[in-house]
């Protein structure tokens, strides 16, 4: 069974950057697409990134294209959100999560099709 536990979150102002991690242990993470996740007061969860298990591949939602990179380093069972260009409304709670399904050559953005989740970290951006 794997855990996966994040790091990094906190309170930054609008325009600022932070460094999300997510460490994996238990279990390898290498051979499963991972994703981020965010849940605001009052929201539902929504997908944020994701990245295949090689890293061939990621994917953004529409809201952080272009601000969120995600990347992986499989040797040390972790994965990363760098967020720059911060804006209040990325205001939430931030989970990781590994898929359901290895070596996929695509990324969900469904919650339903990962089967493992950390606590969250919460990231405040204030304006």
């Amino acid at each position: 069974q794997v855990t996966l536990v994040e790091a990094g979150g906190g309170l930054v102002q609008a325009g600022g950057s932070l460094r999300l991690s997510c460490a994996a242990s238990g279990r390898t993470i290498s051979s499963y697409a991972m994703g981020w996740f965010r849940q605001a007061p009052g929201k539902e969860r929504e997908f944020v990134a994701g990245i295949t298990w090689n890293g061939g591949w990621t994917r953004f939602a529409d809201s952080v294209q272009g601000r969120f990179t995600i990347s992986r380093d499989n040797a040390k069972n972790m994965v990363y959100l760098q967020m720059n260009s911060l804006k209040p409304e990325d205001t939430a709670v931030y989970y990781c999560a590994r898929t359901r399904t290895q070596f996929g050559i695509l990324v969900s953005d469904t919650g339903g099709d990962y089967d493992a989740w950390g606590q969250g970290t919460q990231v405040t951006v204030s304006s």
